[in-house]
């Protein structure tokens, strides 16, 4: 796959779930536009459990760990080429190692990824586990 087929098919889901990694708790529009999103792209939760652990979370956790991180507010077209960068590498051993690894770098995302699925099945009209 090229950069721009990884843009024009995961560029706006990527985006899209990128607040979850920021400093501030994510707004209700947030959770929102991000379940709008994810509902375009029709993906089961296996697969976006897969996308928030291999394509995601091995950039954006570099953000969190930095002393000099983006915090507060990302800049799209930096996070874009760094997304794009890390996904056109992701085969063999790598996308082996990141998901060994990927307990780690979705760490301290984790809490705000199962609101988003809760939210996710309330709007597919999934039961929601207790």
């Amino acid at each position: 796959m090229d950069a721009q087929t990884l843009v024009d098919t995961r560029g706006d889901l990527w985006l899209a779930l990128a607040p979850l990694w920021l400093e501030r708790e994510p707004r209700e529009t947030d959770y929102a536009r991000m379940v709008k999103v994810i509902e375009r792209h029709a993906l089961s939760k296996h697969e976006l459990e897969w996308v928030f652990r291999l394509e995601l979370a091995p950039v954006l956790s570099r953000h969190q760990m930095s002393v000099a991180g983006e915090w507060r507010r990302f800049d799209d077209r930096k996070l874009m080429r760094q997304l794009v960068a890390h996904n056109l590498r992701l085969t063999g051993w790598r996308r082996k190692t990141w998901a060994l690894f990927s307990g780690l770098t979705t760490m301290m995302a984790r809490q705000r990824w199962n609101e988003l699925m809760e939210r996710l099945m309330i709007a597919r009209g999934e039961d929601v586990p207790s």
